[in-house]
């Protein structure tokens, strides 16, 4: 999906740079020349990020930012031409995620760009899992063992999946009755034990042996690749 980029500053030579640059990069990109402007144009197109200038008429970018702060954790990278180390702990202690002092080079704010957008997506989870003999597609909901495909409930897949993508991490048995709480099952943690074992009957060539889901007596449950 695009991301929208609210760029905001008085000098309309600056807004038309990094616009072109934006754009050229695959972004949607509003714009705004001051600071009363830019808060009506955030709450009409909910930017992914804003590039804000520190200087500007009606509203400055402080001001801007604080007010956006009350509402939203939007990315914020402050565009200025001073560089006072003030100015700029007051911008990050406003919730600025990055501070560019003019002039600036056009490729290297794109950069900055996408790396605050990365920071602000957090981590990426894996979509396939490969553990083994196993895969464990988590977006198609697969398993196969040695190429051949397992059948599970959504249960089984559900508990699979949640010990699968933190592997080495002990799970409670509390702590997987929470995880099926977006699915329809109702159960107590008893027979989460009951799905498990369904579950190693399903996934491991020795179930009295498991290789992958491993009990820890006491506490839970932990997978092992």
């Amino acid at each position: 999906m695009t991301k929208k980029i609210l760029v905001v500053d008085d000098e309309k030579k600056i807004v038309d740079l990094v616009r072109a640059y934006l754009r050229q990069e695959g972004f949607d990109v509003v714009t705004a020349y001051d600071g009363q402007q830019a808060l009506a144009v955030f709450d009409l197109e909910r930017p992914a990020l804003i590039l804000l200038d520190l200087m500007m008429p009606k509203l400055n970018g402080l001001d801007v930012a604080r007010t956006i702060r009350k509402t939203s954790e939007t990315p914020i990278i402050m565009l200025t031409a001073r560089a006072q180390d003030a100015d700029k702990i007051v911008g990050l202690e406003l919730g600025a995620d990055d501070y560019v002092v003019k002039p600036f080079n056009p490729r290297e704010l794109v950069a900055r760009v996408r790396a605050v957008l990365r920071r602000a997506e957090g981590p990426v989870k894996p979509k396939v899992i490969e553990a083994g003999e196993l895969v464990i597609n988590l977006n198609s909901h697969d398993v196969h063992r040695q190429g051949q495909r397992i059948e599970l409930t959504l249960v089984e897949f559900k508990l699979l999946a949640t010990l699968a993508e933190q592997p080495s991490r002990v799970f409670s048995r509390l702590q997987l009755l929470e995880a099926l709480a977006d699915t329809t099952y109702a159960a107590s943690d008893r027979t989460v034990d009951t799905h498990i074992k369904n579950l190693r009957k399903k996934i491991e060539s020795d179930p009295k042996n498991p290789k992958y889901i491993w009990t820890v007596h006491g506490v839970g449950y932990k997978f092992q690749t």
